[in-house]
């Protein structure tokens, strides 16, 4: 039969009883993980100094690629890093020591640098990367141990972080040194990337399928124009502003009317079509546009947040959304299902 209590209650109990049971022990062994982990990583804050912002200083000044490698886990530290690097404005790349020593060094040039990750410093392939690096003449930062390592004594700089004890019961599988290796290189990604003034649109950038991409695009980067741009004259009959909007290519649902300079002063919805049909049915050819047009259309400007203009969209329960120059004259038109496409 199953145990009624719930699994908060379940572990509660089972922590407070005085013979430790399986699920006990599991808890305690992992709370102790992260215990060893964080403790690896908050020891980083007192070695922070000179060297950092020595670091700091080799990437900004870096105008080729910031490459990244390391090996085993170390290398997929490294390959976060690469990522994080890149995706907060500093051009970078990951590659695996190995195969740089079998061709792939060919990636890297005396303009790139190179931040070499090993715990030990004595990493065979990392080792081995070392002199050629340097007859390359790419800048080595290091993150290890020990500036005293084989890695360390090479590098022009060296990020060190101290003795870690691994989380491993064996104390051999890296845990608690790649954590820190993580929060290191993220703290100098961060770093640099402030320096540099990263700002919110640099990251939408590089991140267009990203949620935060979307909520940062601008209207003129999703807004219809040229073409796709009902434009009706005032005045215009009915049937003439219905053929434009049937003609336009994706049926926009609606058109916009100008006055003869080309400023907005209406606009003509398939919400209103309908309310005609319904009200007054008759000859759309005798109908005139402004009769029957909304004369105060919202608005938005094209270099406003799309996120901007889904809100109006939604405050007033409406499809279309004109866009307009300072002078009042459409230069595109935002349809509801352009913006909700993004969100797919």
């Amino acid at each position: 039969m199953d145990d009624p209590r719930t699994d908060r209650d379940a572990t509660e109990a089972d922590l407070l009883s005085p013979t430790p049971t399986p699920l006990a022990r599991r808890l305690a062994h992992a709370a102790e993980v992260i215990r060893t982990e964080a403790a690896a990583i908050a020891g980083l804050e007192d070695r922070l100094g000179a060297a950092f912002g020595h670091a700091v200083d080799r990437v900004l000044a870096c105008t080729g690629t910031v490459v990244v490698t390391g090996m085993g886990k170390a290398g997929l530290v490294g390959a976060k890093i690469s990522a994080t690097l890149a995706s907060t404005g500093t051009p970078s790349i990951s590659l695996h020591p190995g195969e740089a020593l079998h061709g792939d060094l060919g990636r890297v040039r005396s303009v790139d640098l190179l931040i070499a990750l090993s715990n030990s410093g004595e990493t065979a392939e990392i080792k081995a990367l070392l002199p050629a690096t340097k007859r390359i003449g790419a800048p080595i930062v290091a993150i290890t141990e020990s500036a005293e390592s084989t890695l360390g004594r090479h590098a022009d700089v060296v990020l060190e972080l101290g003795p870690v004890g691994e989380a491993c019961p064996l104390g051999l599988a890296p845990t608690a040194s790649t954590s820190a290796m993580l929060a290191l290189g993220d703290a100098l990604a961060m770093v640099v990337s402030k320096e540099r003034g990263f700002s919110r649109e640099d990251y939408a950038r590089y991140h267009p399928a990203g949620s935060l991409g979307r909520k940062l695009m601008r209207v003129r980067e999703v807004m219809r124009m040229d073409g796709e741009l009902p434009l009706v004259p005032a005045g215009s009959k009915l049937s003439h502003v219905l053929h434009v909007i049937s003609r336009t290519p994706g049926r926009p649902g609606a058109a916009l009317i100008v006055d003869p300079a080309g400023r907005l002063v209406g606009v003509f919805t398939d919400g209103d079509l309908r309310r005609w049909l319904s009200e007054s049915p008759g000859d759309p050819s005798a109908a005139n546009i402004d009769d029957h047009m909304g004369t105060n259309p919202k608005w938005i400007g094209p270099d406003r947040l799309v996120d901007e203009a889904m809100a109006i969209l939604k405050e007033h329960r409406i499809d279309q959304l004109a866009v307009l120059d300072d002078e009042r004259r459409p230069m595109g038109l935002l349809d509801v299902q352009d913006v909700l496409d993004l969100r797919t």
